[in-house]
Formats: structure tokens, C-alpha cells, sequence
């Protein structure tokens, strides 16, 4: 019998049916921010550094409860996880820019979240164009 561990990354490849590839982006990406946020001074991770960490997790959390309604449902959600990552990305500017984070570190995330920006913007406009009324011929 196959026994799963938890502790084992190798266990778990992809998110559990249903959810969207870039569920599993985010949840990368949120797992290497975690360890920066381990280490940042304290002087940022108990205020800017937890706004981060929600800001993360708010993003998981619309993804993940858009993946499961109805597609005209869906919209708002995406967009909520639009908006939260482009403030994301300020907050990490931030972070940056106070030395907390340092290059690497802040050019591993933003990259990391630009295409999870794309990835985003990309479902959200398949969902309008999926949610439109179907022009006819004439109209234009």
C-alpha cells in the first residue's frame, strides 16, 4: 500500500481536480514568499510583511472559489485577484526599496507574479468573452 506524506513536495505535483494552472503558480510562489517572510527584520514582518502574507493568501482564496462557480459567477472573483495582486506587487516594490527584500529575492517574486498577473488577465478575458452576448452579423 502507498503510504502519502505530507512533508513529501514530490507527493503532491499538481492542485486537486478542478482547480486552474495558475492555482498552482500562486501556491509556488506563495511558498518561496513564505520563506523570505520567515527571515524578513522585523521591523516589516509584523506589519508590511503580514499584509503581504494576506495579500497572498486572499489571491489563493478568490482563485480557488472561482474555479468552482459558474462561469459568469467567476468574473468578480478573478478581478478581486487581480487588484490583490497588482497591490502585491507595491507592497513587494516596498519591501524592496527599504532594503528588506533584497534583489534576487524581489526580482524571483515579481517576475513570479507578472505571469501570474498574465495568467489572470488571460482568464478573466475568457470569461467576459465567454459571458458576452454573441454579436450577429450586422451589429458592429
Amino acid at each position: 500500500m502507498v503510504q502519502l506524506s505530507f512533508h513529501n513536495p514530490s507527493t503532491f505535483k499538481s492542485p486537486p481536480p478542478g482547480l486552474p494552472k495558475v492555482f498552482e503558480k500562486i501556491k509556488n510562489i506563495y511558498l518561496i514568499w513564505y520563506e523570505y517572510y520567515r527571515i524578513l527584520p522585523t521591523t516589516h514582518r509584523y506589519t508590511l510583511g503580514q499584509k503581504v502574507d494576506k495579500y497572498f493568501t486572499e489571491i489563493i482564496e478568490s482563485v480557488a472559489i472561482a474555479a468552482f462557480l459558474k462561469p459568469e459567477e467567476k468574473i468578480p472573483y478573478v478581478r478581486l485577484a487581480i487588484r490583490k495582486s497588482d497591490v502585491l506587487k507595491i507592497f513587494l516594490n516596498i519591501l524592496w526599496e527599504t532594503k528588506s527584500l533584497d534583489d534576487k529575492k524581489y526580482i524571483l517574486l515579481s517576475e513570479k507574479l507578472n505571469s501570474i498577473g498574465k495568467d489572470l488577465g488571460g482568464w478573466s478575458g475568457s470569461l467576459v468573452k465567454k459571458n458576452s452576448p454573441n454579436q450577429t452579423q450586422g451589429e458592429k
